[in-house]
């Protein structure tokens, strides 16, 4: 019955713990090595208010009650106070369902709520699947629990044969389907028969 609840309490606070280890990993780096840097800052600089921030970060979300897992690679991190929301800029980032082949997406910033499982991608996103797909925006919202992502702004999305461009997003990772919202303007390209 213990071991039970305990697999229950690590599959719960996974991304917990992981922050935990990285945050203890980030420690002893500066014990070993990053010490002065912090003696060298007057209290009043040092102290903004803000949570935790890291550098080159790489962070996976592998939590198997989410239909999405996900690893981000970031330039730089930065954790709110109550570590519930993460902030990131100039990323990469690798979005998994079992549905689906592996799509990656690069930008320049980034949000993820851990609460309400969405993540906010905005800055010259562009997105490439494993299967021939790349999607190029300024913005893009997934929701993880639903394995949903949408955007309001200019999409264009180019397939192995054809290419599709318009306002607005709509794409259900689970059912496989994508829609464009307005001014759709596509182009199928025929093989050429030789």
């Amino acid at each position: 019955m213990e071991t039970s609840l305990m697999r229950q309490l690590i599959r719960r606070y996974w991304p917990l713990l992981g922050l935990v280890l990285v945050a203890l990993l980030v420690g002893f780096h500066f014990v070993e090595k990053g010490l002065l840097v912090f003696k060298e800052l007057p209290f009043e600089q040092a102290d903004t208010g803000e949570g935790l921030r890291l550098r080159d970060v790489h962070y996976t979300q592998d939590d198997p009650a989410q239909e999405l897992k996900w690893t981000l690679d970031a330039e730089e991190v930065r954790f709110s106070q109550d570590r519930e929301t993460i902030y990131f800029t100039e990323f990469s980032l690798e979005v998994r369902s079992e549905s689906r082949p592996p799509f990656h997406l690069k930008g320049k910033q980034g949000k993820y709520s851990k609460d309400s499982g969405s993540i906010n991608l905005w800055g010259d996103l562009e997105g490439v699947s494993e299967n021939g797909f790349r999607v190029v925006t300024q913005q893009i919202s997934i929701d993880e629990k639903t394995a949903c992502l949408k955007t309001n702004k200019p999409v264009q999305i180019w397939g192995p044969s054809f290419s599709v461009e318009g306002q607005g997003l709509f794409a259900d990772l689970k059912k496989k389907r994508f829609r464009i919202l307005s001014n759709v303007t596509t182009t199928i390209e025929k093989e050429a028969v030789i």
